[in-house]
């Protein structure tokens, strides 16, 4: 079977499809998979679930890879070469391409050789061909990225998905696998765990692609929950490369006319609203008084970076009191120390706020609004305080 697959790439019989991806909202192509399809000289297609698998075992499937690759750079040139609109195009690599040394050598030489800008060009690796690989993974995905070429963690979802996993791996895109919509997204159960993926992977600045869209009610479902892209026979199946080029100058907007505020979910209003929260406040901090603990939900461009992200939260005060102005010290320590506020709160205070000058890390003292705002949970009596820390200049 090798050597017959090896004469057919030599023939030039395996080409690529193209499916587009369109942006969830806008309806707009903004993106594109190439998938190999093996068309006979009689015009015979044949699937890639008919060779693919053996290609896979034998690991001959790395020449049908870079075989892919080609055939990407040449249709990105041709739509260069015209001054045709272009978009990124994502190919797959087997886990095979972990172990070549060479790899992104290799791309880059491929790429530059069509003078190919690498933010276009998309690697795309299944999730389950990271399992047990998770050093060699790693150190691969960032040798991919720091080549200019952004990182894809295909079939999310299909497998034994881990967190911990996408928490480790510095991907760019997640694609969500099809086998999550395979209840139309209409069943409670799968509508909770795919609004659960999307926040994640939106907090984690994660591009997401949902695969497999093919209905209306899938595609309703998927704008409501922050996803960015959508791929799926909904919209277009893989085409030859003719198709997609004419496609790709048409670039129309597909008929998206359902009113996304109409069909809101509750996570995904959560998530818009806690983005504007975090664009106000640089810092926010979420604590339990009665446990003694906080961790931060947002630490960035605030004063001073050197807080540790979680701990014991009489600890954070120490810390925060160190950073204050001489005379500001005692005015934070006092407001904001546990017993303080743990009285606030029997006293029936909603919050305790103050404004100190506090250090920052280059050197220059700023005043900075520190709000504690006491919070129920619905299911402890644990006192809990959310704190929101804005720098006024």
């Amino acid at each position: 079977m090798d050597s017959i697959i090896l004469q057919a790439i030599k023939d030039n019989e395996l080409q690529a499809y193209y499916q587009p991806q369109y942006d969830a909202v806008t309806g707009h192509i903004v993106s594109a998979e190439a998938l190999v399809r093996w068309i006979k000289p009689d015009g015979t297609v044949v699937p890639p679930f008919q060779f693919i698998p053996e290609a896979e075992n034998s690991g001959i499937v790395t020449e049908i890879d870079w075989h892919m690759a080609y055939q990407v750079c040449k249709l990105l040139d041709e739509q260069k070469r015209n001054n045709e609109q272009q978009f990124p195009i994502a190919v797959n690599f087997s886990r095979h391409h972990i172990r070549e040394e060479n790899f992104v050598q290799k791309l880059v030489e491929l790429t530059d050789q069509f003078h190919i800008p690498h933010e276009l060009f998309e690697v795309e690796i299944t999730e389950s061909a990271m399992v047990n690989e998770e050093e060699k993974i790693l150190g691969w995905i960032n040798g991919v990225r720091n080549a200019g070429f952004s990182v894809a963690i295909d079939d999310f979802g299909s497998g034994l998905s881990s967190l911990q996993f996408v928490k480790d791996m510095p991907a760019d895109i997640l694609k969500i696998d099809k086998s999550l919509l395979s209840h139309n997204c209409e069943n409670e159960k799968e509508r909770i765990v795919l609004e659960s993926i999307f926040y994640f992977a939106n907090r984690l600045k994660l591009t997401t692609i949902a695969e497999g869209v093919e209905t209306k009610e899938q595609l309703g479902f998927m704008k409501t929950c922050g996803c960015n892209r959508i791929q799926g026979y909904l919209f277009a199946k893989p085409m030859p490369k003719t198709d997609f080029l004419a496609l790709c100058r048409l670039n129309q907007q597909t008929n998206f006319d359902s009113d996304i505020l109409g069909i809101q979910s509750p996570i995904s209003a959560m998530e818009l609203l806690m983005g504007v929260v975090f664009r106000k406040y640089p810092l926010v901090i979420f604590s339990n008084l009665t446990r003694n603990t906080y961790y931060m939900m947002a630490y960035e461009n605030f004063t001073s970076r050197s807080c540790p992200s979680t701990g014991i939260f009489d600890e954070l005060i120490v810390h925060g009191t160190a950073s204050m102005h001489d005379e500001d010290k005692k005015i934070f320590s006092d407001a904001f120390n546990r017993l303080h506020l743990l009285q606030a709160h029997a006293d029936g205070e909603p919050f305790v706020c103050a404004v100190t000058r506090q250090l920052g890390d280059d050197g220059i003292y700023r005043r900075v609004e520190t709000t504690d705002y006491f919070v129920k949970s619905p299911s402890s009596d644990d006192v809990l305080v959310i704190t929101l820390c804005d720098n006024l200049e």
